[in-house]
């Protein structure tokens, strides 16, 4: 067995012990079923159509911000003001209706506005001012989080309407699933629709862009549009998770607090690398399933909620330290081994 086969086994046993937390979304989806069979022995009804439904609703948000949080990741780019902005949005929306059915569609759209003016400014000081996003998302965090506090003294006022919650509560009645949610339609809508962007001409820069954003701009991209449009989708994707949210759970003070580290880690979790360059918004996808299932097996066994947090930390660094070891480990290349192996064929 010659050194190049050697090297090429070895190399293809690290990559598969590192999928889970380096690239892959085949291996975080048999995370998924295996978290579900769990979940299924603890609680033998999870598996039943209204259990499942019931998961779909809490899930559809995270899904939802994953995306969101992969267009910036895969971009090269990192954004922490998520969870603020939902919060932002459903108080900012409960004082705006304030119950009235009537200004619930003004309110959505200004709503989208607001989530994509926030994303631009995002992009734009990232892109053009060169600050850092993750400075400049962190900013941006305390200012919502710090305004909307302001506005409302701490405490959130007004109330949701009827029509703006049933997007994260209703759904549509059917005889064997009895009803299928509005959050499950929506989320498929996105997924398939993220995942027609991601195959375009943009997907495709978005990609280039993370992956060597030098070469990207010498092939002619326009790297500050891609990276600033990748955060304005971000923003969006969050504000129709503050859509889900509102409807699901109502106008609380800690809505969307904490929402910016699940997204991320979920992201992580499917295989998407910090850094940007690689990944697939399946994958991504994938992550937020896991994590939400993490969960709720957490929820089954009766553990502390304060075991998410610390999860979600061990996640986190696990990616990034596999992230790190294969930027710094070398490329093996074969061809000295190749030319060596030719030569001594040749001399005998």
């Amino acid at each position: 067995m010659t050194n190049v086969t050697l090297t090429r086994r070895g190399d293809q046993a690290r990559t598969a012990a590192g999928r889970l937390f380096g690239g892959g979304s085949g291996t975080v989806f048999a995370l998924l079923l295996l978290i579900c069979v769990v979940i299924s022995f603890v609680n033998v009804t999870f598996f039943e159509p209204p259990s499942l439904m019931a998961f779909a609703k809490t899930v559809a948000p995270l899904v939802l911000l994953a995306i969101g949080q992969y267009f910036v990741i895969v971009s090269g780019e990192l954004d922490l003001s998520v969870g603020s902005l939902v919060g932002a949005q459903v108080v900012i929306a409960a004082r705006l209706i304030d119950g009235e059915e009537s200004r619930t569609i003004p309110v959505l759209l200004l709503m989208i506005a607001f989530g994509a003016l926030v994303g631009l400014i995002n992009g734009l000081i990232t892109t053009l001012l060169k600050v850092q996003s993750l400075i400049t998302t962190l900013g941006m965090m305390l200012v919502l989080f710090g305004a909307v506090r302001l506005w409302t003294g701490g405490a959130p006022t007004g109330a949701l309407s009827e029509a703006f919650r049933q997007p994260g509560r209703g759904g549509i009645d059917l005889p064997v699933v009895r009803q299928l949610p509005w959050a499950l339609v929506i989320l498929v809508v996105f997924v398939v629709a993220a995942i027609a962007l991601m195959r375009s001409s943009y997907g495709k820069t978005l990609i280039a862009t993370g992956d060597n954003e030098r070469a990207a701009a010498y092939s002619g991209a326009r790297v500050w549009q891609v990276r600033t449009t990748a955060f304005v989708l971000s923003s969006v994707m969050a504000t129709f998770a503050a859509v889900l949210i509102g409807g699901f759970a109502g106008v609380t003070a800690q809505v969307g607090q904490g929402l910016e580290f699940s997204a991320i880690t979920a992201v992580v979790l499917g295989g998407v690398v910090l850094g940007g360059g690689r990944g697939t918004v399946i994958g991504a996808m994938g992550g937020a399933l896991t994590l939400q299932a993490l969960f709720t097996l957490f929820n089954q066994l009766a553990l502390p909620s304060t075991i998410r947090p610390a999860a979600q930390g061990v996640i986190i660094i696990a990616a990034v330290a596999y992230a790190a070891r294969e930027r710094s480990r070398p490329v093996a290349s074969t061809e000295p081994a190749l030319s060596r192996d030719s030569e001594s064929r040749s001399t005998t």
